[in-house]
């Protein structure tokens, strides 16, 4: 009797930890031993890790308008976050400079007070010397050369690299060739002399205007239109995408495609809030990142074919550079210059076209 008390005390005592441990959700994991999963079904164990930690709401700061590549791209990336988290970590994109012009951002992302936001790699040159190497010009041939680099052990330190200035670098987002475009004609070099041209203000853009014969106007992109408009200035320069959702097609109606840069985009996080992250959040973001490159790349393809055959549509004057030999000649003093600063980028963008 004694021995059988005893056995039903020990049975009753187990029984009462299980349901306890059941109830506050505690317990080891059952080990996969003499069991079946259906195949492409989250296991238990998965399920938890992705639904664990605090619920997270963050902002993403984009300049370009709800339909353009880049915010396609933002809205992807926010996408595959939120599945990866089962909703546990939520991402609202806001387009069309709804939180600020770059600079501006680029500032508050650096203060925590934003904590998303893609931008193009010239405006980081003023926050992190080492990403004005994009605007140097003439350094990529075409976008494969650069796309190369870009996924490069180089290319990934220089995303590291923003750390040291406050944010952190999940991805990079194509963007094209850069041109000039003009409300007076532009059929060369010559015809650029004495202009007055918007640039993102960086040291090596005003070089490179310098180099060409005109006046670098350093302005926030969302000004350009009324700038243009007013006669502020005579020209500008962007991709064939940019030119066309800014509507500046309908101001200056001369563009030239003579490719002088490719300036590519960049995907951060500010760095405040990446520390706070645990270190399975920080994976599940930066591999959503990666992954929304793909859907950027292929809109950005679509959008930039669009926005040929819409200018052309618009009657914009098209001039096309066959021989980009003075072009690069007429720069070289520029790359020249810099060469030292960025010499380890440029060894690799050289080696990068092998």
């Amino acid at each position: 009797m004694k021995m059988k008390r005893k056995y039903i005390t020990a049975l009753s005592t187990v029984i009462g930890t299980s349901l306890l441990l059941a109830a506050c959700g505690g317990g080891s994991t059952p080990t996969n031993s003499g069991s079946t999963t259906t195949p492409g079904a989250a296991s238990p164990a998965a399920a938890t890790k992705k639904a664990d930690g605090p619920k997270l709401n963050f902002r993403l700061a984009e300049t370009h308008p709800a339909d353009y590549p880049t915010t396609l791209g933002d809205k992807k990336f926010a996408e595959l976050v939120n599945q990866a988290s089962d909703g546990r970590i939520k991402i609202d994109v806001f387009p069309a400079s709804q939180l600020g012009e770059e600079k501006a951002v680029i500032e508050q992302v650096q203060l925590g007070a934003i904590e998303f936001t893609r931008v193009s790699t010239g405006a980081l040159g003023g926050f992190n010397k080492q990403y004005e190497v994009f605007s140097l010009p003439y350094i990529f041939d075409n976008d494969n050369h650069q796309w190369k680099f870009l996924e490069s052990e180089q290319g990934t330190k220089l995303l590291d690299s923003l750390e040291s200035s406050r944010m952190k670098g999940l991805a990079y987002y194509s963007s094209g060739a850069r041109h000039f475009y003009s409300k007076k004609p532009i059929k060369s070099i010559a015809d650029l002399k004495g202009l007055k041209i918007r640039v993102i203000q960086n040291k090596v853009n005003i070089d490179l205007m310098n180099a060409l014969g005109a006046n670098a106007t350093p302005m926030p992109y969302g000004d350009v239109f009324n700038a243009l408009q007013t006669g502020i200035i005579d020209a500008a320069e962007n991709n064939y995408p940019s030119y066309f959702s800014s509507n500046h097609f309908q101001q200056a109606k001369n563009l030239i495609l003579d490719q002088h840069q490719r300036v590519p985009e960049v995907l951060l996080i500010s760095k405040v809030a990446w520390d706070k992250l645990s270190a399975d959040d920080k994976a599940l973001i930066k591999k959503a990142a990666i992954e929304s490159v793909k859907t950027q790349k292929a809109e950005w393809d679509k959008f930039e074919k669009d926005s040929e055959a819409k200018v052309k549509a618009a009657g914009v004057t098209i001039t096309d550079v066959s021989d980009l030999g003075p072009w690069q000649d007429a720069v070289k003093p520029v790359i020249e210059k810099y060469r030292n600063d960025y010499k380890e980028t440029l060894e690799a963008i050289e080696k990068a076209r092998k």
